[in-house]
């Protein structure tokens, strides 16, 4: 919704609506960075704790887990440790663990942002000196002359 947002500042000329896309980008990146963080463990992080990332609502964390390429899910039948609305997994074969999915997918995402925001600083740049340079004119109609001011 925000991209859209943005791209709808950008073709309607809209100050405002670039400054929130960049603040809001701004935020995405933090988030990403978060993300990156989580997966690779870095500092106190870890994925052993189910109420970080999923609030207790799900006995794993990423749908790349699942079905990242080349991944064989097997149901594991017969599980105690699972509560009654879950199922219990076993996961084997894939190329590229979902950890490493998630890390990439949120560095894609953190350059698309910084892109964004560079785009979105230097629109909202020429805007704003557009608005700047307006002067007074004045055009001559019919018998009398309409003077337009900018603000």
């Amino acid at each position: 919704m925000v991209v859209i947002l943005g791209m709808f500042g950008t073709v309607q000329f809209r100050f405002r609506y670039l400054i929130f896309y960049a603040v809001w980008l701004v935020l995405w990146v933090g988030w990403n960075s978060f993300i990156i963080c989580f997966y690779l463990e870095v500092g106190n992080l870890t994925q052993d704790r189910d109420f970080l990332m999923t609030f207790n609502t799900s006995l794993h964390r990423s749908w790349w887990m699942e079905h990242g390429p080349g991944c064989l899910v097997t149901p594991v039948l017969d599980s105690r440790m699972a509560p009654d609305d879950h199922h219990v997994i076993t996961v084997s074969g894939c190329l590229l663990d979902y950890q490493y999915i998630e890390v990439l997918s949120s560095a894609i995402q953190i350059l698309l942002a910084l892109f964004g925001f560079v785009y979105a600083c230097y629109v909202s740049k020429v805007f704003q000196d557009d608005e700047d340079s307006c002067e007074c004119f004045c055009l001559p109609l019919k018998d009398s002359w309409v003077c337009h001011l900018c603000f």
